[in-house]
């Protein structure tokens, strides 16, 4: 790989990091760009899921003000999500992947579509079953492919937490994490992982991962809640052609 392709893809790694933190949409830039550099699809996606582990790394470190007091939600919750990125992983390696491209657009839809109606200031808690087998449903698919992951488990944890969208969305970084390094590690063991690529991007993530969160404070009311929906209707809509019209 020459000296551009790893800055270009260095580029795209913070912008992704950037965009994974603020509106969950990392996959959306960076799966692309591999793509672009030359990389089939299925050593794209394990190669984005590996690298993505840094940008949860640099999320946590820029997101403490955030995540302070719910280190126990977190730890009840980590063993779910780490479990259900496992089993995504599991599923992108051993089946065809026509169900999940199927169902991901109608996933992603109604999340947006919920994440853009007003909270109501009351959640469910972490306790409930109800939220723990949604928040697993979701980390199945951001193991599996994870496009929009992000925005599924945000509406995941709105009906789980009443609170402030920034501290939600720094949970969300906290959980996609550990999704994505259980079905990482899998892949870094089984799956066809282009290391040389995944490197300039894990950088790329890790810096990106940690800006992105100090972006995400500053904005005002609901508008990362509302941010957030916008993109993943449009996501939606777009996965929706591809997968239906194509």
């Amino acid at each position: 790989m020459i000296i551009g392709d790893v800055l270009g893809l260095l580029g795209v790694g913070v912008a992704a990091g950037v965009v994974s933190t603020v509106v969950s949409l990392a996959s959306i830039v960076s799966y692309p760009a591999l793509l672009a550099f030359g990389l089939p699809p299925l050593t794209a996606n394990v190669t984005n899921t590996v690298a993505l582990v840094f940008t949860a790394a640099g999320a946590a470190a820029g997101s403490r003000p955030e995540l302070a007091g719910e280190s126990r939600p977190m730890l009840r919750l980590g063993p779910v999500a780490a479990l259900g990125g496992a089993t995504g992983a599991l599923l992108l390696l051993v089946t065809p992947g026509r169900t999940f491209e199927l169902i991901a657009p109608w996933l992603i839809g109604m999340a947006s579509l919920l994440l853009a109606r007003p909270p109501s200031g009351r959640a469910r808690g972490e306790h409930g079953m109800l939220g723990r087998l949604a928040l697993f449903a979701v980390t199945v698919y951001v193991g599996y492919f994870g496009a929009a992951g992000g925005i599924l488990l945000f509406a995941v944890l709105s009906g789980m937490f009443a609170h402030p969208a920034a501290k939600l969305n720094a949970m969300k970084n906290v959980l996609s994490g550990l999704a994505n390094a259980v079905a990482a590690l899998g892949f870094a063991l089984f799956g066809p992982v282009d290391w040389a690529a995944a490197a300039p991007l894990a950088a790329g993530f890790l810096l990106g991962g940690w800006i992105g969160p100090k972006i995400a404070r500053r904005m005002p009311g609901h508008s990362l809640r509302y941010l957030a929906a916008a993109c993943g209707v449009a996501v939606a809509v777009k996965l929706g052609w591809d997968s239906y019209a194509g």
